[in-house]
């Protein structure tokens, strides 16, 4: 199987509750290479945008509330089958109904203060680290061997 990418973001509750060094800590036990890593915090247009598949459902204006509401972690990981790989590391969307030892099971408490996103398919990866670290970024090492090193 080929190496791919996928991003994951750590959510304003779990920076807020000093997690991030447990969330990566699981990440990192778990196989995947951080290669990327930005902290930053959404502007609400920004979130907006990355949220946008969302837009005109009930639970997007409390989301964009909660995701500019602090910092977040965006971290673009490696890996064999990355993607579904992590989806099934963070755990159900809902906390409550994540199974133990998932990231969301340990570290979130409700919705949308789940402790993680994480790309839910190759092409969103694609899609969502291209849209915080640029095009670059979502090609997985083993396929950069054209691009110059800086």
């Amino acid at each position: 199987m080929a190496i791919q990418r996928t991003l994951t973001l750590i959510k304003p509750d779990a920076y807020k509750a000093g997690n991030i060094g447990n969330i990566t800590a699981m990440i990192e036990e778990n196989g995947f290479k951080i290669v990327h890593a930005l902290l930053f915090k959404f502007t609400e247009k920004s979130a907006k945008q990355f949220y946008s598949e969302h837009e005109g459902k009930p639970f997007f204006d409390g989301l964009l509330q909660f995701t500019v509401s602090d910092k977040v972690l965006a971290m673009v990981l490696e890996k064999e089958n990355a993607v579904a790989d992590f989806r099934k590391l963070m755990g159900a969307t809902d906390p409550a109904k994540a199974e133990p030892g998932t990231i969301r099971a340990k570290y979130g408490t409700a919705l949308p203060k789940n402790a993680v996103h994480g790309s839910d398919k190759e092409s969103s990866a694609k899609k969502e680290i291209t849209y915080i670290f640029g095009e670059f970024a979502s090609i997985p090492s083993n396929e950069k061997n054209h691009a110059k090193e800086y």
